[in-house]
């Protein structure tokens, strides 16, 4: 049996992300040695162009993975933490990532991005264009309305203790005792 019968078996002839059932292809799941159905998913065109970065990003199409991140299958599980990464900034996509769990040999998988991190190498910097290293302090430049948490941050409040992410655009820190990802054009470092 071929791959692509494999996991239209497994699936239901439907996207293992979003459960569209037109235009699905087999997607192999980075890094890849050996192509074989336990390290590959059936996607959706919509699904997959997203993924490679071909298509423009649509948000709230992957809402889906709050369904999709339960499943069974680790490959599957793998490109749902992948895309929720990716999607960090949005408040329901953090809270589905402190939700979710795999086996660590699945997390290992899913953090060998590798084709992923198209920008992982680029420096984080603030709004004044300082490098900014995980530990460091910042300030809020502009006062920022917390989706999801209810509160405002104020400009001048100090963020210590941040953490960088895969995306140098954002950065996560505590603000309100609450944990959040603040975009760096609004920030500046502190000493």
């Amino acid at each position: 049996m071929s791959i692509e019968q494999t996991l239209m078996q497994r699936c239901d002839s439907k996207c293992e992300l979003c459960t569209a059932d037109k235009n699905l292809s087999v997607y192999e799941v980075p890094p890849v040695n050996d192509p074989d159905s336990d390290k590959s998913v059936l996607l959706c065109e919509l699904c997959k162009g997203q993924i490679e970065r071909t298509t423009d990003m649509d948000t709230n199409h992957w809402r889906c993975l709050n369904d999709s991140m339960w499943s069974q299958t680790p490959a599957v599980q793998v490109m749902a933490w992948r895309m929720l990464n990716r999607l960090k900034a949005e408040g329901w996509a953090q809270d589905l990532l402190e939700m979710m769990y795999m086996e660590e040999e699945t997390m290992a998988w899913a953090k060998e991005a590798g084709a992923d991190d198209d920008d992982s190498d680029a420096p984080t910097l603030d709004s004044n264009g300082a490098a900014l290293q995980a530990g460091d302090t910042v300030t809020l430049i502009k006062d920022l309305v917390v989706k999801g948490a209810n509160f405002t941050a104020k400009r001048g409040t100090a963020v210590r203790n941040i953490s960088l992410t895969n995306n140098p655009e954002h950065i996560e820190g505590k603000v309100n005792g609450t944990r959040i990802v603040l975009l760096t054009q609004y920030l500046k470092k502190s000493g």
